[in-house]
């Protein structure tokens, strides 16, 4: 039986970017919440004295342990799934602040195209531009709309960055200036401004200089360290929640966090939700939270999994293409990070100092802004070149057809650790049929409940685009004067690693609640008390990282949420009348 405790006005599964920002501002508008966090809790200075790349690089030490509960994974629907056992194939977040502590810091917004995708490319090319099976559609929201919450967190995270000279309207700059402008990065953009593009300073979350964010909270002066992806930053240089939305929530004195608080079911009665059923990992007791507002703010896998498992909203069904509950399931995989790596005999580069989010990029064959008419895919990707700050055991790279082993391989080892750059593509990934989530049929976790399963095939689609880009990278790796050139490979078939991170969809956004789960507010058209956040709501994925669209998305739902308490749900009612659809 479990305990029962005192109701409060919102309960927000998952302590991320997602659902700390929400946290924050719900908090901050006076409304009693309760944060729980399945893994522990952590601070800053538990990331003191540990850049030990072996523990963090090698061995995943901040990611979710897969023993007592993990993913299947299949590439076809005719397939048997089986489980994913290693955290080299399933790398996850885990603990407070989830997965945005150990992020690298790249920060790009999303284009106007990606939010009308399909209208606008319909417009531009014709329907029969985008291929049978392709499920586009536009995300009920365009870019002039989340622009301003953009901005929001932009100025929260304390970003450091320079307009991109091909971006879209900004309401305002960059609340600090870009990082420096390493050797690297300065060939990289001599080399593509020659080519006629248009190369920047990427943006990043890594501070150029000591901020203080308007909630009071500040940052610290990245060091370029170089411990930035995989690790937690003990210099607090990095934006993450642990020194921005989760200690502003707790400020208030109206968020209560619970860390060790595994959610394992949405509670809910005559279509309204009521709360949530967690279990303290530390005791094994059940704990029933009740709140007027159940916010669902956890990775992507554990969104879909918690509705299922909690019987909400129609499950998606790939034979007769119905139902939205794990609809549109994809992400950036393997293939969607490829391009072309350079060797150097007369430049050196000291790659071993850096940042996540240090590094140059250009847009000009991102999302819409190159000609597709001739072209077998829709979309585009940006191009980068990041200076991550290489690790000594992870980067020992030497030119394609190098033994493994032996003196050459200790030649090349050494002679090429100061002379090898990357340019990479990062791609659009589209949805398709026959790539949905669902409950795994036959494999259970630790309380003996389905695990989630993945169905995920590789396209056409998918290949052209990839093709595409490492042929871009080549040409700019070739202009930037690299003796030997590798181009990566584009895969026949998914390989079933999950270590990217940066997986969505599921819980799609839209305007029609046939081919959609939530509402421009991330509100279940099914269950109006009920929120789902993150990147869970994308109906497909744009060429970038995902973190600033998640965290603007956040801050809408947040609003939303704060006028449902207000107007008892009216704002649902009105986002059904307004479509036509229902």
């Amino acid at each position: 039986m479990a305990v029962k405790l005192d109701k409060v006005d919102v309960v927000v599964v998952g302590s991320g970017w997602a659902g700390g920002i929400v946290s924050a501002e719900l908090a901050k508008d006076g409304h009693k919440v309760v944060t729980l966090e399945r893994g522990k809790d952590q601070t800053r200075s538990d990331f003191i004295g540990v850049k030990d790349e072996l523990r963090y690089t090698n061995r995943y030490e901040m990611m979710q342990n897969l023993g007592p509960e993990t993913i299947t994974s299949r590439v076809s629907i005719n397939d048997v799934a089986l489980p994913v056992r290693t955290r080299a194939e399933f790398s996850t977040g885990t603990d407070l602040g989830g997965g945005s502590v150990h992020w690298a810091g790249s920060v790009y917004r999303y284009r106007p195209f990606d939010f009308e995708i399909r209208t606008k490319t319909i417009e531009r090319y014709g329907e029969k531009k985008i291929p049978e099976g392709m499920m586009l559609q536009d995300w009920g929201i365009t870019y002039d709309e989340l622009e301003p919450y953009y901005d929001k967190w932009e100025k929260m995270a304390g970003i450091s960055g320079e307009p991109d000279p091909l971006g879209d309207n900004r309401s305002s700059d960059y609340p600090n200036p870009p990082m420096q402008e390493s050797p690297a990065i300065k060939l990289f953009k001599e080399a593509t401004e020659r080519m006629g593009l248009h190369p920047y300073q990427m943006a990043s979350a890594n501070m150029s200089e000591t901020y203080t964010n308007p909630d009071g909270e500040t940052l610290n002066q990245c060091m370029f360290c170089a411990f930035c992806t995989m690790y937690g930053c003990d210099f607090g240089a990095k934006s993450d929640p642990l020194v921005t939305v989760l200690p502003t929530a707790v400020k208030t004195g109206n968020c209560e966090i619970r860390t060790n608080s595994l959610v394992r079911r949405v509670l809910h009665q005559d279509g309204k939700a009521t709360g949530v059923l967690y279990t303290d990992t530390r005791t094994g007791v059940e704990y029933e939270q009740p709140a007027d507002i159940v916010v669902l703010a956890a990775f992507t896998f554990t969104n879909n999994r918690l509705l299922m498992l909690s019987e909400i909203g129609q499950q998606y069904d790939p034979e007769t293409r119905e139902g939205v509950i794990g609809r549109n399931y994809h992400g950036q995989f393997n293939s969607t990070f490829l391009g072309a790596r350079g060797f150097f005999e007369d430049k050196k580069f000291n790659m071993y100092m850096g940042a996540g989010g240090l590094g140059g990029a250009l847009s000009d064959y991102d999302a819409d802004h190159f000609d597709h008419t001739d072209l077998d895919f829709i979309g585009g990707g940006g191009i980068e070149l990041r200076q991550y700050g290489d690790g000594a055991i992870k980067s020992n790279v030497v030119p394609k057809g190098t033994p493994r082993w032996g003196p050459e391989f200790k030649d090349k080892s050494v002679h090429y650790a100061n002379r090898s750059l990357i340019v990479w593509y990062s791609s659009t990934v589209l949805s398709w049929w026959h790539n949905y989530l669902d409950l795994d049929p036959t494999y259970k976790d630790e309380f003996g409940d389905p695990l989630l399963r993945i169905t995920y095939k590789l396209t056409d689609q998918d290949k052209n685009i990839a093709k595409f880009g490492i042929e871009k990278c080549t040409e700019i790796m070739e202009e930037m004067g690299a003796d030997i050139i590798d181009q990566d490979e584009v895969p026949d078939e998914f390989d079933h690693l999950y270590s990217g991170q940066h997986y969505a969809g599921g819980i799609i956004m839209g305007t029609d609640p046939a081919t959609s789960a939530v509402n421009n507010y991330l509100q279940m058209w099914d269950m109006e008390n009920l929120f789902v956040v993150g990147a869970t709501a994308f109906p497909q994925f744009g060429s970038h990282h995902p973190t600033p669209t998640v965290a603007a998305l956040a801050y809408r739902a947040a609003e939303g949420i704060d006028k449902y308490l207000k107007d008892g749900g009216g704002m649902l009612a009105k986002a059904k009348q307004q479509n036509i659809n229902v």
